[in-house]
């Protein structure tokens, strides 16, 4: 079984650049509060660190 990584999103993408709008909608978060669960891959991480500052990361269960 892959790992799973938790996102929640706690600040918005108002004012911020437009890929970091984006890179949200791809991680499948657009609102505060929003989690999502994803498999934790390379390329979900370098998604989680362009937008590091958007979003808390917890291990997932």
């Amino acid at each position: 079984m892959s790992a799973k990584v938790k996102l929640t999103q706690i600040n918005s993408p108002i004012r911020r650049p437009k890929y970091q709008e984006a890179t949200l909608i791809g991680l499948g978060l657009n609102k505060l509060h929003r989690v999502s669960v994803l498999e934790d891959t390379p390329s979900v991480r370098g998604m989680i660190e362009k937008v590091k500052h958007l979003v808390k990361v917890e291990a997932a269960e």
